[in-house]
């Protein structure tokens, strides 16, 4: 890995960070200063108003968290399983997994909408978390397994012949080392999950179920919409994932490399 310790090379690579960051940040510097256009505050201040918002912060939290163990859960143990263990078949199996990144979401919403009214799902939490947990693992097994390649095969073997089973080797020596993939894990789930807007939309139908992502279309009309109250909308959203990546963001950034593709 390029690692830089003098401060000319530091400068040097501060400085071409910062050039790549700066065509992300117009989006982002659009959005906040638009959400302040017209009234100001009280573009915030409506958006507050409405009586649902908490309930819809409620929802986008229950189906994050739910996606989120169950994403994390998941992908760990298959990426245990496709990195350290001899599985008949699992290059096969893996790239089987793989090949569900080709599939985007709206080419699945007939599919799912036809099982979850077959099981009787529509219109409730699991018709969002199911499907939006599935579409994240490939990714996120992808980087864990990369990650756990990384990782000794010896002290797997050192735990076992201690007197380890195999279960008590995941959980007390590879869990503890994936701390910065699990939170990269997570962050990048998060913010997948919170922001999705195609499957609550069809999936859950009742006002009480709806999700925060589902907020500025209350300010869309049939032949206008107010773009300053879409965008302070927008900006609401967006406050959960920004401190959930400040307070994770050592981790995230040395799970991320450490996942990288080689």
């Amino acid at each position: 890995m390029l690692e830089v310790r003098r401060w000319p090379g530091l400068l040097v690579v501060q400085l071409i960070a910062t050039l790549l960051a700066i065509p992300f940040l117009f989006p982002l510097v659009a959005m906040v200063q638009g959400s302040f256009a017209g009234t100001g505050w009280n573009n915030y201040r409506v958006v507050l108003a409405i009586g649902a918002l908490p309930t819809f912060f409620r929802n986008s939290a229950i189906i994050a968290a739910s996606v989120i163990v169950i994403v994390y859960v998941l992908t760990m143990v298959a990426a245990f399983g496709f990195s350290k263990l001899y599985i008949r078949g699992k290059e096969i199996y893996f790239w089987i997994l793989l090949a569900v990144l080709t599939m985007p979401e709206v080419v699945l919403i007939t599919p799912l909408f036809a099982t979850a009214t077959t099981l009787g799902l529509y219109n409730t939490f699991w018709a969002v978390i199911v499907p939006l947990a599935a579409l994240q693992v490939p990714f996120t097994v992808l980087l864990a397994r990369n990650y756990l390649n990384g990782i000794p095969d010896d002290l797997i073997a050192a735990a076992r012949s201690d007197g380890a089973n195999l279960l008590q080797a995941f959980w007390h020596v590879v869990v503890p080392l994936t701390h910065p993939i699990g939170a990269t894990i997570i962050i990048l789930t998060l913010i997948n999950s919170w922001n999705d807007f195609l499957l609550p939309l069809v999936f859950l139908q009742s006002a009480n179920l709806q999700t925060i992502t589902l907020v500025p279309t209350y300010f869309i009309g049939e032949f206008s919409d107010d773009q300053t109250k879409i965008l302070a909308a927008a900006v609401l959203t967006a406050i959960p994932e920004v401190l959930a990546y400040l307070a994770l963001q050592r981790f995230f950034e040395r799970g991320l490399s450490g996942g990288a593709l080689k």
